[in-house]
């Protein structure tokens, strides 16, 4: 096992502790024939970005803001199989309030339907694209999570699935645990993680003194 050390830990909320890919997929789906769009194509770029990010790509010339309130609403709407994935709820249960938190491309009110949909607690510094100004993969997201917590970027270990996602934590200076839930392990690594792994299952929480020490069984 892999032994790490750090002050706190920052989640991705979809595809790291909750399983939404199949309400993620029907929304984008329904949205793409909609609008003429390829549905599988517009799902793969909608992972892991800000809903208005892929929205200003598809439709340039829309109003945004009404769809992406669109958007929100069939999300938020449509729980259906939104559950935790394995080895979450236990280790988010394990951790110290003030040494986590969830860093979504998720609306907040999305993040907090989707986190009480599938029974995880919620963190009490929660980011999400209503915090910030550029979403991932640009760093601005977990620097902002490192500073609310109150730990630098490098002291911090981010759990990721997707590459814009990894590639966010990465530029922020963090080191960054991949999960293949989403992506396979090729695109993981030429993303940049530094270590890849299966789930939470895979993580061991064994201090939550003065730091934290996780144990990783790596595949």
């Amino acid at each position: 096992m892999t032994q790490l050390d750090c002050a706190a830990l920052l989640f991705d909320m979809d595809g790291v502790l909750i399983n939404s890919t199949p309400a993620v997929a029907r929304v984008w789906r329904r949205w793409a024939a909609d609008h003429g769009f390829d549905p599988d194509e517009v799902i793969a770029h909608a992972h892991g970005r800000p809903s208005l990010a892929t929205i200003r790509e598809y439709l340039p010339n829309s109003d945004h803001e009404a769809e992406n309130r669109e958007v929100e609403r069939r999300e938020i709407e449509d729980l259906e199989g939104v559950v935790p994935l394995p080895g979450a709820l236990d280790l988010l249960r394990r951790l110290p309030e003030s040494r986590w938190t969830i860093v979504t491309s998720s609306t907040r009110p999305l993040a907090e339907v989707r986190i009480r949909a599938a029974g995880l607690p919620l963190p009490k510094n929660l980011i999400t694209s209503n915090d910030i100004t550029h979403g991932k993969p640009h760093p601005e997201p977990y620097l902002k999570a490192a500073a609310i917590l109150g730990f630098p970027p490098a002291a911090c270990i981010i759990f990721e699935d997707v590459p814009a996602g990894i590639r966010s934590g990465k530029a922020a200076g963090g080191k960054v645990i991949a999960f293949t839930t989403t992506v396979q392990e090729p695109d993981l690594r030429a993303a940049g993680a530094d270590w890849v792994l299966e789930s939470c299952a895979n993580v061991r929480l064994v201090s939550s003194n003065e730091k934290l020490r996780l144990y990783l069984a790596e595949s």
